[in-house]
């Protein structure tokens, strides 16, 4: 057993977090996912990195990364290994939990995205209303779900939700883990669900 070492002086606070560098996925080819972003999804191509060695990990993996930029000063990035290879679904996730979602700055600008997108060929899905938000999706040439957002909850709205996120969160993991006891004594199979229901209206179109 590793042995505990003793902190000796106050850890450092947090370092300030202040908005995502970049998200990176693969990408089976490099100028079909700029063409999809830069041109149809208007993000500027902004900066590529190639190699033969990725520097994190040293192993050999010839590489062109690749990124696209946000109004924000934030990027999506992607891995081009050469090989034509696209990302394979994760085997025990549902395609529409992994995903990427961008603001736009109105339900108007939402609209004119849809249209743009439905013009290039893009199935969309949407404009689904998520109270707060709403927003469309659709995937990239990547199989990568992506989600354009207008938010509709102004700040003060979005701090009331804040101060309860913690207590809801808190009963989520109290009742999981009586759920993970029962599993374990063979008493219960089915997922858990929610002790909530905030889209009852969804439930109700069933």
């Amino acid at each position: 057993m590793a042995a505990v070492l003793k902190q000796t002086s106050p850890l450092p606070a947090p370092a300030p977090i202040h908005q995502l560098h970049h998200f990176a996925y693969r990408a089976k080819d490099a100028e079909e996912t700029r063409h999809f972003y830069e041109d149809i999804l208007g993000l500027p191509l902004y900066h590529i990195i190639q190699s033969d060695h990725v520097p994190s990990t040293g192993e050999y993996c010839p590489y062109t990364h690749f990124f696209f930029r946000l109004q924000d000063g934030s990027f999506i990035a992607f891995f081009d290994l050469g090989d034509d290879q696209a990302c394979e679904p994760s085997p025990n996730t549902p395609a529409w939990v992994n995903h990427i979602s961008f603001r736009v700055d109105s339900v108007q600008a939402l609209r004119d995205m849809k249209t743009r997108l439905e013009a290039h060929g893009i199935e969309v899905l949407g404009i689904t209303d998520h109270h707060i938000f709403h927003s469309i999706y659709f995937f990239d040439p990547n199989g990568v779900r992506l989600e354009l957002t207008a938010q509709l909850a102004d700040e003060f709205q979005m701090l009331q939700e804040s101060k309860t996120a913690h207590a809801r969160l808190a009963e989520w993991t109290a009742r999981k883990e009586a759920w993970r006891k029962d599993r374990a004594a063979g008493k219960q199979a089915a997922p858990l669900k929610p002790q909530q229901n905030d889209r009852p209206e969804v439930s109700a179109r069933k």
